[in-house]
């Protein structure tokens, strides 16, 4: 901006000296004609010479000739360039040229009048060095570039102040963070500007997020190594019996218990691993468009087909596609899990599994109900919880706290429902726009 302004001013003090300048050379050139015309040829009066010697600080020198060329008064040599042609139509005309090695503005006056008996046009030449008015466009430039530079000056010290003093703050809270262990991700509570507040509330969302990923990792580890260690201690007997056995026939039954214990040890794991997926599930995983009620039709059909106990199974799906965005694989492993509860945890007196599909404008609203021996309304909590049950079974523990994590990571929860006969577990998922 100081350069533009700096070229602009340039040329307007160009534009100003020629306009003053030469205003003043025809001012001179007036003055001289009228001596000139007043006196009938003679010197000039006082005050045109003043005016010729002080004028805009440079000497004006002059030159008049009659009609017939013949000098009439001033300098006998005036300045005229080679390739000006002066038009005699025109009253007066500038032109720029050289005399005595110097650049100088000349002004070229036309006039008619009559003076010592010569009548006509008479022509006063009057002319002035440039020195003066690139002194004047000079002054006019430095002054304009003084302002400019003191201008720049403050501006860099109001800047260089207030950079400082608003990265204060800044500077502040990166130091306290670098002062922070691995382990101490608690939210920032300095106080910041409100320009960066937004920038510090995300941080500590992110730390949040970081925090409880790292929990959840930490009860993963801890639930593994501690739900895994009696099947692998287990694995390990049976392995020594079955080298210790007296006979074959005891080798296999135990090499039987082995296979056995070696599957619910990989159930085990499985349901382990599935947690912690829909712990640690993205949203980019939930950016696929699932239908809901194909899903799980197919998947309790197939269970249904694959139970050998003559349980009744039936499914009560709303009609037509039900879309949503959604994980699949972690949908698919919910329904799974609650209809694979009740299969394991409704005991003997379990005759018949509904599955029911409910659709709103908000939400979709999958239910599992059972008629077996139910669970008691005071252990509700304790079966929600990791390796939870009523009663000690064969189950993991883990059904319900899957699908509740798959809930969870849908934006949805998981709700155990009050029934007078066996136990009923619902999902409800809200569905969310597509994109």
């Amino acid at each position: 901006m100081a350069l533009g302004i700096g070229i602009w001013r340039l040329a307007s003090a160009q534009q100003t000296a020629q306009e003053v300048f030469d205003r003043n050379l025809l001012v001179t050139a007036l003055a001289v004609s009228r001596d000139v015309a007043s006196r009938d040829g003679d010197a000039i009066s006082v005050e045109t010479a003043q005016l010729l010697s002080r004028s805009a600080g440079e000497p004006v020198r002059y030159h008049v000739y009659a009609p017939d060329g013949v000098f009439v008064t001033g300098f006998a040599s005036p300045p005229v360039p080679i390739d000006f042609e002066w038009d005699r139509s025109q009253t007066f005309a500038y032109f720029d040229a050289v005399s005595r090695g110097r650049d100088v503005r000349v002004l070229r006056l036309q006039y008619v009048t009559q003076i010592a008996g010569f009548s006509g046009p008479f022509v006063v030449t009057v002319w002035q060095d440039n020195a003066q008015r690139q002194a004047f466009v000079q002054a006019q430039v430095l002054r304009a570039l003084g302002v400019m530079a003191a201008l720049l000056g403050a501006t860099a010290v109001v800047v260089w102040f207030g950079v400082r003093l608003g990265l204060k703050p800044l500077l502040d809270l990166e130091d306290a963070i670098s002062r922070r262990s691995p382990a101490d991700l608690s939210p920032i509570r300095r106080r910041v500007p409100d320009e960066v507040q937004g920038l510090v509330t995300r941080i500590n969302r992110l730390f949040g997020q970081v925090s409880a990923s790292m929990e959840a990792q930490s009860a993963f580890i801890s639930d593994a190594a501690h739900q895994l260690r009696n099947p692998i201690a287990g694995l390990r007997a049976l392995g020594d019996s079955i080298r210790s056995a007296r006979s074959l026939e005891s080798a296999q039954e135990r090499a039987a218990d082995l296979v056995e214990a070696a599957r619910g040890a990989g159930v085990l794991a499985e349901s382990l691993m599935t947690l912690e997926r829909a712990r640690a599930a993205s949203d980019l995983a939930l950016a696929s468009q699932v239908d809901v009620a194909t899903l799980t039709q197919r998947l309790f059909d197939q269970m249904a087909a694959e139970q050998t106990r003559g349980i009744r199974m039936t499914a009560s799906i709303a009609p037509g596609p039900v879309t949503m965005m959604a994980d699949e694989t972690m949908l698919r492993e919910a329904v799974r899990n609650l209809v694979h509860n009740a299969l394991v945890h409704g005991g003997p007196s379990l005759s018949e599994i509904v599955l029911t599909l409910e659709v709103t404008d908000t939400q979709v609203l999958i239910t599992v109900a059972d008629d077996g021996r139910g669970v008691a309304l005071e252990d509700f909590a304790k079966i929600r919880a990791r390796f939870g049950q009523a009663d000690a079974g064969n189950g993991s523990g883990l059904g319900l706290t899957i699908a509740e994590a798959v809930a969870q990571s849908h934006k949805g929860r998981l709700e155990i429902l009050p029934v007078e006969r066996g136990f009923a577990v619902a999902l409800l998922l809200p569905l969310r726009p597509h994109g």
